[in-house]
């Protein structure tokens, strides 16, 4: 079966994963012969992973999953197993020498972004996100606080490069609010990145969440991903602070979580956003993450 590779993988992976990108569709052939599967339509794919709708020998819809192995996603498998489909897409199989999933069929024309009404998105994804981050971490997760101790080293080469003095003063603060609560990491099973569209329609449950970058650790860390959702509709509100903070005082009413830690470790993806856009070469933060650390360092 020939697969075209698409464009945007070999723009995301071309240099780091070059020889995955060449084994692609000898990999999709593999795994269709493995597993037993039938193709059943077009593939789906991001910038990280391709997607194929498959039909297992016993009639399960399911889907074929292919991404190159990566720190993040080295702890889905066990994460999703942990989880066992609670609010979350099952895993049927799983290849761990090249990251391959078999998953369960999820809707992928209905996503959580094609709901209008913010209220009610924000309001199911703080459901799941509560419902995801009670579950313990299992043993061998990547941890939050070694994540959150290497941003620390890193922030004194980093700020300089930051054109604005505000900026970098900004910059600071996240990281001093940060150290203030490394002792104190969380053993939670973090999602990192639940927004909008990682949530799909499911047959068995309504909503279902997918693509984790499993973290054990605060949930407090889970929160800056769906502020920042549809960032055009807060904008539009006319009250871009006021926005921000109705979504971040209903995730952490429905999560249950103390908003002076939550108020850190959400300042700690502002953190972590910042140190990856330096190391990309940039000089200014983006205005949505300014926007974001502006409106919740004037709640606390």
């Amino acid at each position: 079966m020939n697969i075209d590779v698409p464009q945007q993988l070999v723009q995301s992976h071309g240099d780091e994963h070059p020889e995955w990108l060449a084994a692609l569709p000898r990999l999709v052939n593999d795994f269709l012969g493995r597993w037993s599967l039938r193709r059943e339509g077009p593939t789906w794919h991001g910038c990280a992973s391709l997607v194929l709708p498959v039909v297992r020998a016993d009639g399960t819809p399911a889907a074929l999953k292919l991404q190159p192995p990566t720190e993040e996603n080295a702890g889905t498998a066990l994460a999703l197993r942990t989880w066992n489909g609670d609010g979350v897409v099952q895993l049927l199989e799983y290849d761990p020498d090249t990251s391959t999933q078999l998953l369960e069929r999820l809707d992928e024309t209905r996503p959580l972004s094609a709901v209008p009404d913010d209220t009610t998105a924000i309001t199911v994804l703080a459901e799941l996100l509560a419902r995801l981050t009670a579950v313990p971490a299992p043993a061998g997760m990547r941890r939050l606080a070694d994540v959150a101790a290497a941003m620390l080293d890193q922030t004194p080469d980093a700020v300089p490069a930051l054109r604005d003095p505000a900026e970098r003063r900004l910059v600071q603060r996240c990281a001093d609010v940060v150290a203030e609560v490394l002792g104190e990491p969380g053993d939670r099973l973090l999602h990192w990145d639940l927004h909008y569209d990682n949530i799909l329609a499911g047959g068995r449950e309504k909503w279902l969440a997918i693509d984790p970058e499993p973290l054990a650790g605060d949930p407090g860390f889970d929160l800056l991903p769906a502020l920042d959702n549809r960032w055009d509709d807060v904008v539009a509100s006319g009250d871009v602070p006021g926005t921000v903070l109705r979504r971040f005082d209903l995730l952490t009413e429905a999560l249950g979580l103390d908003r002076r830690r939550a108020y850190a470790w959400s300042m700690a993806r502002v953190l972590q956003n910042a140190l990856w856009d330096i190391e990309d070469g940039e000089i200014a933060l983006q205005p949505v993450q300014l926007a974001i650390a502006e409106a919740l360092s004037a709640r606390s």
